[in-house]
């Protein structure tokens, strides 16, 4: 049964909305906030260490950075650097707009950084 529209069709008027807020929403509503926000703590690490091409492997899980060096003596150096890093990223991540935190506490933070 086709309904038939009797005179002009009229939208209604919404305010209007920045880009930011426009993004944002989209990352909330496609639910693309957790993959993105690993990639973020990635481009983190490699910002911060400086050790992203000698990187061969990273995971992100529970707040813990896991990260495979190519060279035990690169891995021993960033160890004895880690608590620097750890706060270099999580400055890194707090200033970027589209990590997006949780709510209820700064769980998706950088916690740990294991190297491996």
């Amino acid at each position: 049964m086709a309904v038939k529209l009797t005179g002009p069709v009229r939208l209604e008027r919404r305010e209007a909305v920045g880009m930011e807020q426009l993004i944002e929403e989209y990352i909330r509503d496609m639910k693309l906030s957790s993959g993105l926000n690993e990639q973020r703590v990635f481009a983190a690490w490699d910002e911060a260490s400086g050790a992203g091409p000698y990187t061969l492997g990273k995971s992100f899980r529970k707040g813990v950075l896991y990260c495979n060096l190519s060279s035990s003596a690169l891995r021993q150096r960033l160890f004895f650097q880690r608590t620097e890093i750890l706060r270099k990223m999580n400055e890194i991540l707090k200033e970027d707009s589209l990590y997006t935190k949780v709510e209820t506490s700064e769980a998706n933070y950088v916690k740990n950084i294991i190297l491996k």
